[in-house]
């Protein structure tokens, strides 16, 4: 006869407590909490001081909360979720462009490279110099600052050095503004970042989302895909309506 899996009691406690406390309307008390799971009032005190610790509850006068730490969580998963709709997406661009694939996004005042679909075939980018730094230098990093107001811009540019990274990198604001005209649906890195490669982004526009996809070739093939962006343009239709439905 097979034998059931070995359980952590404490575990399951702990996880019982998160659990009354989120379906709570309100903070609850210790005492509330110990007669929800059906604990001892001292064993509850014992677990809810280690949870608010580790930052996963919030102890405030009246009761007990979720704490930031369980929030971020929720928020990654549900980002994972989303990834999880868009590497697909992602797949389809690289196997018909023939390059790696990028996703990246616009959060807290910087732009983040989220995700990035390659192979063997169709390798990715050494990624030599952070995203941070290199925005101006990079087909999406251009995408995002264009979808940024004249404000969020400045404010971005006022803290990222323009890097000199190649011959061919944009290190003046004036010239680097004026390819950010708004309004274009495509943007590149012609060498820019790294001798040898080039870059080609379309904007993810949605509400709340400022973001872009990207796919990264040699140069020597940039003319062809550049000529038809298609391919990234329906991709980015495409991300945007799974992180709409994601939100």
């Amino acid at each position: 006869m097979a034998s059931g899996p070995t359980l952590i009691a404490s575990v399951q406690r702990a996880l019982h407590l998160l659990d009354a406390v989120a379906s709570g309307e309100r903070p609850a008390t210790a005492k509330e909490l110990a007669r929800a799971v059906g604990l001892p009032l001292p064993t509850t005190y014992h677990l809810l001081r280690t949870l608010v610790h580790e930052g996963y509850l919030r102890k405030l006068e009246d009761g007990y909360t979720l704490g930031e730490r369980l929030t971020a969580l929720t928020q990654r998963g549900s980002m994972l979720t989303v990834l999880s709709r868009v590497r697909p997406i992602m797949r389809a661009v690289r196997d018909e462009l023939r390059g790696a694939c990028y996703l990246s996004l616009y959060s807290h005042g910087e732009i983040k490279l989220v995700d990035i679909v390659d192979s063997p075939e169709a390798p990715r980018v050494d990624l030599w110099v952070g995203v941070h730094e290199a925005a101006h230098a990079t087909a999406f990093g251009k995408c995002i600052l264009s979808g940024l107001d004249a404000e969020a811009r400045r404010d971005y540019l006022s803290r990222h050095r323009l890097t000199d990274l190649t011959p061919y990198t944009i290190t003046d604001v004036r010239v680097l503004e004026q390819r950010l005209a708004p309004g274009r649906d495509v943007f590149d890195d012609r060498e820019e970042y790294l001798l040898g490669t080039a870059c080609v982004a379309s904007p993810i526009r949605a509400p709340g989302l400022i973001g872009a996809i990207a796919v990264s070739i040699p140069a020597r093939r940039y003319a062809s895909v550049a000529a038809d962006p298609t391919p990234l343009h329906r991709a980015a239709r495409r991300i945007a309506r799974a992180f709409a439905i994601g939100s």
